[in-house]
């Protein structure tokens, strides 16, 4: 991160009044700073960000590489072949020393370029996940990254932001912030604009908000003071440390096996080792050091050290496609769980469906009134509903009715409407934006309202009230304040004592009651999203706490409230979601709605998504009352709950995992984060998401869309499956590599593999055609099958199920089977073509090597296609990654270069082959590829092909 160049404003903003601090900084609190001052300033003062650790140096990284036990002895191997043929000048150039170095050579670049991608890819991830700030820039307010703030921005922060920047508060609507991570503070911290006169430590600073600390009340507004290392946290940065890298239990997994893969073939190696020089007529230095040399080869080709770091680069990449499709990864191990998850626990507004409220109905003493028209575009008919042709007057007693209660809505609100390039947007709560634009259709113009009420306190949204507040002064009757309340109806009614009639207010009587909590259930019948607005006459001396800038209200003021109305509106499904919907089910996954919306909407919604048929709601009043062992019962059954809380969602993730299902649960809010942090994958929303709950989520939704967690499932079950089919290659190839060496040796009389009288060693293989096989088959084509496209039957079977290992007994089976036959195969074509043994045959030890090596290497090619699947034929979709095709071709290029170059050939001692050598080889060969066919169908036969979804009700 870039470094500020010095410090911008006076060390104690605190103690300096809010225009002096604007003034000290040159900025106008209302327009903020312009896009050309803001680019100068971070040019100036560098970007908003901690200093980071020295990135470590290329050659660095290169050089590590050629740190592991067994590539250190192969380049002592090298040095000691080198020796040796300076002593002993028995060829030209030293070959042997020159393709170990070669290939050890070529290998670590390969590791470096892979985890160069990686990391590439990794950090890309982070670039995606970067914390967003908004601002007022233009007069406008606006998202930008929070590395680009600068000193003087204007920020805005409500409550679950994180703090991006120091900043001295201008503005402060019941404000609070958390600050234990900075001052040891256990409490909320309330924030205001008044100065502080004298010295005062950072926890009594009540006018400044820190960077990394979190708003968890209130809103306001501050000025930017300090950024980057300038902040207070960045003060203490030299005694952090950057985040130690993610290692996820499927690199873990891998890294064990990878261990115990390689404790095993070192201990073959050093049996095959001892058997050689006990059962072998090995004499001389040369001849033992080429045991020795063939053993550690063999240990380095059959070890996949690589593992972990390939791995991540595939993972990383994955995690990238699942960028594109608009669900970003903020922990890799995420991608694992994705595979595995039973449930979809999903919000309703926004991520089910548009959330593009509209407002269509209004329901006061007097009568209805229809609103047409959609999104936020103010415009559309309004007119009294059941009129003559549906176009009835809105007149008497129902008009006033009608604009008090869109007046309160309207002012209750902090909600921005905004026309850019003829395109109207809401910077804010969708809900809020909607009764805007409703008000604006019926004539009430946002500049005659603010004149007329001006804003004077407010008593913010809490999701366990259900209700927010606030407090005007009124220009047409001075002597009074106006409490202005809008609301869950149900909760709202419950603090109303009188009813708006035309201009008169009147007691509410239980029946009355009754009759508008039934037009409330009607239109939530009718799928409509419902809100009650109410408002409260003060007198100008209203009670409420003192407090720098004014009085301070809570929720005191309502109380006594006078009803003013119901209004629907609808926030129609997304038309994508039913289609999400459908293939979630079709993939064993269980898609549940939970939402603090009212019952009968959630049932309207979820049966029209098809995510509940019967129409049944668990609301938030029963799961309180409800024990757990009841409530396990319920989440096995019901698959919609509404008016819950976050309280109730981590009730009903617990359930869910209490009934050994996988969890993937959404959540926007501050009190979401428990339940984000509890289920297996949290999901948060990225548009209507706060820091908080993004900070505590594995995932975050780009679009705030139900289809891309399904989308992010799917690739994630892609990746996995990607992940398998590398590992089943690359550890049947390994271990066909070593049962043809071992076999080989303890079979050499069987085989007519004997000495030559001179006392030098005679293997099926050398130990450089061993290291140039892994280099070959090991490297494009196990790359290649890690970005193989999605089967098409990737969403057609069911969850992975929870605790599966990413090796499977039935994978390690396939994989030792494989293995099995690539050994028998490639001797019996070695033992073809030397004189003696089980077959005749006529050719040198050279050219039997040749053809052994050959046959192996397309062994391998071959075994690539089986490595896509333990069930289904290789046959399907063998067109579809032209990557592998690509890497089959390259390794083919390498292996006639291996044998038809005069250099590489002396190099790696082999012969030409004719057409019908190759022919042979590869007749051979693909026997691996018909035997795992035949075994595929035996296990299709059987039914242990695959697992059918479950039903999902």
């Amino acid at each position: 991160m870039g470094r500020a160049t010095s410090s911008p404003t006076p060390m104690t903003p605190y103690r300096q009044s809010v225009d002096d601090v604007l003034a000290e900084l040159g900025i106008n609190a209302q327009r903020g700073l312009s896009q050309d001052e803001a680019r100068s300033r971070l040019e100036r003062y560098g970007r908003n960000g901690l200093v980071a650790e020295k990135p470590v140096p290329a050659w660095k990284k290169f050089l590590g590489q050629f740190t592991d036990v067994l590539v250190i002895l192969l380049l002592v191997a090298a040095a000691v072949s080198a020796g040796l043929w300076l002593y002993e000048r028995g060829s030209a150039l030293p070959y042997e020393a020159m393709a170990i170095f070669a290939i050890v050579l070529l290998n670590a670049l390969i590791g470096y370029l892979q985890q160069a991608r990686a990391e590439q890819a990794v950090a890309a991830l982070r670039q995606m996940s970067a914390a967003q700030a908004r601002v007022v820039r233009d007069g406008v307010q606006q998202s930008v990254q929070a590395a680009e703030l600068v000193p003087g921005d204007i920020i805005l922060v409500e409550e679950g932001d994180t703090v991006p920047a120091d900043a001295r508060v201008i503005q402060s609507s019941a404000l609070q912030t958390a600050e234990a991570a900075l001052t040891g503070e256990s409490l909320p911290v309330a924030k205001d604009i008044a100065a502080i006169p004298e010295e005062k430590g950072l926890g009594d600073q009540h006018n400044m908000i820190f960077s990394g600390t979190a708003a968890t009340y209130g809103r306001g507004r501050a000025v930017v003071t300090a950024t980057g290392m300038h902040t207070q946290m960045g003060r203490i940065a030299g005694m952090l440390k950057e985040a130690p890298d993610e290692t996820t239990p499927l690199q873990k997994e891998l890294d064990r096996v990878g261990k115990l893969l390689g404790i095993i073939v070192v201990v073959i190696a050093a049996v095959m080792i001892a058997t050689i020089l006990l059962v072998e007529d090995v004499r001389g230095f040369s001849a033992i050091f080429d045991v020795l040399i063939l053993g550690v080869a063999l240990a380095v080709a059959a070890v996949p050290e690589g593992l972990p770091a390939v791995v991540t680069a595939v993972l990383a990449l994955g995690v990238q496609r699942m960028a594109k499709r608009n669900a970003i990864i903020r922990h890799l191990a995420a991608v694992e769980t994705l595979g595995s998850a039973d449930v979809i626990a999903s919000d309703k507004t926004g991520t089910l469906t548009r959330n593009e409220m509209t407002v269509r109905r209004v329901v006061t003493a007097s009568g209805r009134v229809d609103l047409s028209g959609t999104g936020y575009a103010p415009e559309g008919d309004v007119r009294r509903a059941g009129g003559r042709n549906g176009r009835g007057a809105i007149d008497g007693p129902l008009r006033v009715e009608f604009a008090r209660a869109l007046s309160a809505a309207d002012r209750a609100n902090n909600a921005v409407l905004q026309e850019q390039d003829g395109r109207w947007t809401v910077q804010g709560d969708p809900t809020e934006g909607a009764l805007i634009v409703a008000a604006r259709k019926a004539g009430l113009e946002d500049e005659a309202l603010a004149a007329r009420f001006a804003r004077i306190a407010e008593v913010p949204f809490s999701s366990e009230r259900k209700l927010m507040s606030t407090i005007h002064s009124d220009a047409e009757k001075e002597k009074r304040l106006v409490a202005f309340t809008k609301g869950a109806p149900d909760v709202l009614l419950a603090r109303c004592s009188q009813e708006l009639v035309g201009e008169e207010a009147r007691t509410l009587t239980a029946e009355r009651r009754e009759e508008i909590l039934a037009n409330n259930e009607d239109l939530a019948g009718e799928g409509l999203r419902t809100l009650g607005a109410a408002f409260r006459l003060l007198p100008k001396d209203a009670p409420g706490d003192e407090a720098p800038g004014g009085k301070a209200f809570d929720e005191r003021v309502e109380q006594d409230l006078v009803f003013l109305g119901l209004i629907g509106m609808i926030d129609p499904p997304r038309d994508e979601a039913r289609n999400a919907v459908a293939r979630a089910k079709g993939a064993g996954i269980r898609p549940m709605m939970i939402t603090g919306d009212h019952p009968k909407t959630a049932s309207v919604i979820a049966a029209e998504l098809g995510i509940a048929g019967e129409g049944r709601a668990v609301t938030g009043t029963e799961l309180e009352n409800m024990p757990e062992d009841a409530l396990d019962r319920t989440v096995r059954d019901l698959s919609v709950y509404a008016r819950v809380n976050p309280e109730h969602k981590l009730r009903i993730v617990k359930a869910l995992q209490r009934e050994g299902m996988t969890v993937a649960m959404t959540g926007d809010g501050v009190n979401d984060a428990p339940a984000l942090k509890a289920a297996d994958i949290g999901v948060a929303m990225g548009i209507a998401g706060t820091d908080v709950s993004k900070q505590a989520a594995d995932m975050v939704l780009a679009d705030d869309n139900f289809a891309s967690i399904v989308a992010a499932v799917e690739e994630g079950r892609a990746i996995f499956s990607n992940i398998r089919r590398f590992l089943r290659y690359l550890l049947s190839s390994n271990i066909g590599e070593v049962m043809t060496m071992f076999f080989g040796v303890l079979l050499a009389e069987v085989i007519g593999l004997t000495a030559e009288g001179n006392g030098g060693l005679v293997l099926p293989l050398l130990a450089t055609q061993i290291l140039w096989i892994n280099l070959v088959t090991d490297g494009a084509p196990a790359l290649a099958l890690g970005v193989d496209p999605a089967d098409t039957e990737t969403m057609g079977r069911p969850p992975r199920p929870r605790g599966e290992g990413v090796i499977t007994r039935r994978m390690w089976a396939g994989i030792v089977f494989v293995g099995l036959v690539m050994a028998v195969g490639t001797l019996i074509i070695f033992d073809a073509s030397l004189p003696g043994g089980l077959i005749e045959g006529s050719g040198s030890l050279a050219y039997a090597q040749t053809m052994a090596f050959t046959t192996l290497v397309l062994f391998q090619l071959f075994n690539v296609f089986n490595a896509r699947s333990d069930d289904r034929s290789a046959f399907g979709g063998l067109f579809r990654n032209r990557w592998l095709w690509a890497a089959i071709a390259l390794s083919l290029l390498l292996q006639a270069a291996v044998i038809y170059l005069p250099f590489l050939r002396e190099a790696f001692s082999t012969v030409s082959l004719s057409v019908a050598d190759w022919l042979t080889c590869a007749a051979v060969a693909s026997s691996v590829l018909w035997l795992r066919e035949l075994s595929k169908v035996v296990i299709r036969m059987t039914g242990q092909g695959g697992r059918r979804p479950p039903s999902v009700a």
